[in-house]
């Protein structure tokens, strides 16, 4: 049976990899076929990327373009839908999923609907406000990337069920032993659209790299970065290629986070990376955070400045707890948050969905 995905963005983004090319190989071994249509492609991932302006006329050809999909979809018998079919229209045109009868898997590991619902523009919250409402309702499944997006799904259906954000942890693994000598390197990966949840931190990252202890790697920041320079800093353009071994030459991964509504959905995939990497990490106690990352067990939690500082120091001190909580972390990864543990229940999804 042919399932086709409809993406939000092409395979340059993560949300695309993880939550569905990932899965591709175990659907095939299942009997599906799998056809994959982004709604935008990694051009305009990269503009994004590196702050260029992406053509008004590329963004209509990419809408006209899905209609024609959804009007022809031959012997598709699973639509697989990731975050929504056409963003900033109203929800008559998600609807467009369900016309020609097929069951429809709805998937989703981000607060997408926080943008409409909290809107400063009275005329989104009117107009879009509940959107995601009808792909949701009428899903045969919704599957969502945390407990967050769970209870926001269980207002429309409860056909609902958490598949985390996952990577394969024969790939994400923890990279040649080495003896950490200072200074250490404090990582942290995302995008330019992320980059705001470290600007709080940078006072006390360039305090702690000015004094020698250590450098600070920061992976996919962008343009959102520009203009932040100090001793120990190292921006590194984010590619696929090199994204593990990036994450492997850390010391300590970080993943701090604003407490706003969009934050609290968000499904902890840098946590999962620098876990599956065999990383101690410091996170933001916000959303999915604070069940991913169990405290002194498998790494630290850090709400203030000054717990951010502590739970710093503290790893950087003590090499035997970074590697204990290390060692923990991935254990997690290997058995909480692997595609090996996940493919399975995704695959039953599937199945259940073909009928």
């Amino acid at each position: 049976m042919r399932i086709t995905a409809f993406t939000k963005y092409g395979p340059m983004a993560a949300s695309t990899r993880q939550r569905v090319l990932q899965y591709i190989p175990a659907l095939e071994a299942a009997g599906f076929e799998v056809a994959v249509h982004p709604l935008l492609g990694d051009d305009y991932v990269a503009a994004v990327a590196d702050g260029r302006r992406y053509p008004k006329s590329r963004l209509v050809g990419a809408y006209a373009r899905r209609f024609r999909q959804l009007g022809d979809l031959g012997d598709t018998g699973i639509i697989w839908i990731y975050a929504e079919l056409f963003p900033y229209l109203p929800a008559a045109f998600e609807r467009l999923a369900f016309s020609g009868g097929k069951p429809v898997v709805y998937d989703f590991d981000d607060a997408f609907f926080i943008p409409y619902d909290e809107s400063g523009n009275p005329a989104v919250r009117a107009i879009l406000t509940g959107k995601l409402g009808p792909l949701i309702g009428r899903s045969a499944m919704a599957c969502c990337g945390n407990s967050v997006l769970q209870d926001y799904a269980r207002h429309y259906t409860s056909r609902t069920m958490i598949l985390p954000t996952v990577v394969d942890t024969d790939l994400y693994r923890p990279g040649p032993q080495t003896a950490a000598t200072a200074p250490l390197t404090i990582g942290w990966i995302g995008s330019p659209s992320t980059w705001c949840n470290v600007e709080p931190l940078l006072p006390l990252v360039e305090e702690i790299c000015r004094s020698g202890q250590a450098r600070f790697k920061a992976i996919g920041a962008g343009p959102a970065a520009a203009g932040v320079a100090f001793p120990g800093l190292e921006l590194v353009p984010w590619a696929e290629a090199t994204e593990i071994a990036e994450i492997q030459a850390m010391d300590i991964g970080i993943m701090p986070l604003l407490d706003r509504p969009f934050q609290r959905g968000k499904s902890g995939f840098k946590l999962i990376q620098y876990m599956a990497c065999g990383l101690p990490s410091i996170a933001s106690p916000v959303g999915v955070n604070s069940d991913i990352v169990e405290e002194g067990e498998t790494g630290l939690l850090a709400s203030t400045i000054e717990e951010w500082r502590h739970g710093l120091e503290q790893l950087m001190a003590n090499p035997k707890l970074r590697h204990s909580l290390g060692a923990a972390a991935r254990r997690k990864a290997a058995s909480a948050y692997s595609l090996k543990a996940h493919a399975p229940r995704l695959v039953q999804v599937m199945e259940s969905a073909r009928g």
